[in-house]
């Protein structure tokens, strides 16, 4: 089955290579989707694949690259991505 999810991640997830490392994690899991800082200090991403890949990456976003700090992921359902792939957004 696939799912699309849009998680919000807070903490320490800007200036550590968040967005980069969810990129590599992402296309290694075969997702599609994006990543992206948002003004507040945290990182919205969106997953779109199968259902245990996604629940995979959610999981692994709450653990996130070596200097972050994650505080917390919450998710959604959400509409899937336009285009298949995954990209990091300005």
């Amino acid at each position: 089955m696939t799912i699309t999810r849009k998680a919000s991640i807070s903490g320490r997830v800007q200036g550590v290579g968040y967005r980069a490392w969810t990129e590599r994690r992402a296309r290694g899991l075969a997702l599609s989707g994006w990543v992206r800082n948002e003004a507040d200090g945290s990182v919205t991403a969106l997953f779109h694949g199968p259902e245990s890949e996604v629940a995979q990456m959610l999981d692994d976003c709450a653990e996130g690259p070596v200097f972050a700090r994650v505080a917390a992921v919450h998710s959604h359902p959400a509409e899937a991505p336009a285009a298949p792939g995954f990209q990091v957004l300005a």
